[in-house]
């Protein structure tokens, strides 16, 4: 099958022939429609993220059909569409038992494998690695049974079509996937595709004031548009500020929905005492945050 290879950081991707191996227990083969063009792709193409294994194929999203089933396969059969998660879950282990899935203890985070910890892409005999467990900058692609997510076959295999459902699934899960998932008074720091979709995840569990911050107009609008109650634009005021100026206190939760730093500083600046912060982008590899950045309080005003 014919992939995008990442031989080097900083270097252009090259199309190769790349040997796909079957699916093994528990895996299916499936044909690529489409696939998403995600920032962390870029992070890991142009040397952001350190340690990522060569040569690998990248892509953490798409939306293809399922064309053969490994051994074990139950959920699927031949024909499905799907769209793809970098997230796979076992259902079996400590964390998915107790419904935090996010934190399968068989995923393998970075390491470019499946979750058994071995590749099905190979060239010239050489393991190539798969970006984000799926590997959707391919014509074909081996995955775990749980990344592939069945969807309504009428639902367009484009780019315009369901592939997009990822973002709003890790927006939606960033927000409803804590800790109990309560109400609260919450700021969102950024509003591309992730963070509409932690704004939807807040009105599903009815928080107010759901508080959208981002440098954009167009996006803030559309943040109104998906439920936010306040939105703020950061190029014009100090977001932390005019949340806590909104809240009186500070916001119970914040969500940082890009892999930057200084929105990740403004989001714990705009926390009340007690407050969580959630980061759902990754910044660059070294990135630190001041030991400073501590969360206001009424004696600290």
């Amino acid at each position: 099958m014919r992939a995008a290879v990442l031989f080097e950081q900083g270097k252009p991707q090259r199309v190769e022939e790349v040997a796909l191996e079957a699916p093994r227990q528990g895996e299916v083969l499936v044909r690529m429609a489409a696939s998403g063009v995600c920032h962390s792709c870029l992070h890991a193409a142009d040397g952001s993220w350190k340690g990522v294994p060569l040569p690998i194929v990248l892509g953490d999203e798409g939306a293809g059909v399922v064309e053969t089933l490994g051994p074990g396969v139950t959920e699927l059969k031949v024909g499905d569409h799907v769209i793809l998660s970098w997230a796979p879950t076992c259902g079996r282990c400590h964390y998915c038992v107790i419904g935090r899935p996010n934190l399968c203890e068989r995923r393998q985070p970075g390491r470019g494998v499946l979750p058994d910890g071995t590749t099905r892409m190979s060239l010239g005999g050489s393991p190539v690695y798969h970006y984000g467990h799926v590997a959707t900058y391919a014509s074909r692609t081996v995955v775990h049974e749980s990344c592939a997510i069945r969807i309504d076959p009428a639902m367009p295999l484009d780019p315009r079509g369901p592939h997009r459902l990822l973002g709003h699934d890790r927006g939606r899960r960033g927000d409803q996937h804590r800790r109990g998932a309560p109400g609260g008074q919450r700021g969102r720091l950024r509003v591309g595709g992730v963070g509409l979709n932690v704004i939807q995840g807040g009105a599903m569990v009815t928080a107010h004031p759901i508080i959208a911050v981002d440098l954009l107009a167009s996006k803030l609008d559309l943040a109104r548009a998906v439920g936010a109650t306040h939105a703020i634009d950061a190029s014009m005021e100090d977001p932390a500020a005019a949340i806590r100026a909104i809240t009186s206190r500070g916001a119970d939760f914040t969500f940082v929905a890009v892999g930057a730093t200084r929105p990740i500083i403004q989001a714990v600046d705009a926390l009340a005492p007690g407050g969580t912060c959630v980061l759902i982008g990754v910044p660059e590899t070294g990135a630190t945050i001041p030991s400073t950045c501590a969360p206001w309080s009424p004696a600290s005003a």
